[in-house]
């Protein structure tokens, strides 16, 4: 198995870390080609209108990203990989990909200040119909899930007594989450992740 981790900006080092924990290889991906012999792809946290900016330009990884993802390649965002991936953000018209049925709203809790640390109930990560443990989640600027088509599981809230407090989701081979799991030990998503590419 190879996973390729989108490397034009973001922190992508760290889930290249996080999938070699893993035993798995991850290759960095900057141009199409290299798209080529990957069997899943990682959209890293970072600057969501920086990499908005670079959808206008004749850089063609983002049509092949595309093509390959409505082909069946797995994919997962986090943090602004969600924002990519979804198909309408409020209040912006920025360039995204916009495969994923969800409505986001960019720095959903604040401005960089307000960034903070959770523990949150993640059921699909529980095995062999136990309860799972509460996942250390770190929120930097993170967009918040506001709605969603009902082809859209999804798979965590921050309070689950509010509809629009949609943190994690998927959507057929579409993974999403507002939070940086790479940024911690915690490798249950990645491997998650894995399990939707086997």
């Amino acid at each position: 198995m190879k996973i390729g981790v989108l490397a034009l900006q973001g922190d992508f080092a760290e889930h290249l870390q996080a999938l070699e924990r893993c035993a798995v290889q991850g290759s960095p991906i900057r141009r199409s080609f290299q798209l080529e012999d990957i069997d899943g792809l990682i959209i890293p946290g970072g600057e969501s209108t920086t990499i908005a900016k670079l959808t206008n330009s004749d850089n063609t990884i983002f049509d092949t990203i595309t093509n390959k993802i409505k082909s069946g390649m797995p994919v997962y965002g986090t943090c602004m990989g969600a924002i990519f991936l979804a198909n309408e953000i409020e209040g912006s018209s920025q360039g995204r990909l916009g495969l994923m049925s969800i409505k986001v709203r960019r720095n959903g809790f604040g401005p960089q200040k307000a960034s903070f640390e959770s523990y949150i109930d993640i059921p699909c990560l529980a095995e062999n119909g136990a309860k799972s443990e509460p996942f250390h989640a770190v929120f930097i600027r993170a967009p918040l899930i506001l709605s969603h088509s009902p082809e859209v599981n999804v798979l965590a809230k921050l309070d689950q007594s509010i509809s629009e407090n949609i943190i994690m989701a998927s959507q057929n081979n579409m993974l999403v989450s507002t939070f940086h799991p790479e940024l911690t030990g915690d490798l249950r998503i990645h491997k998650y992740f894995l399990s939707m590419v086997e």
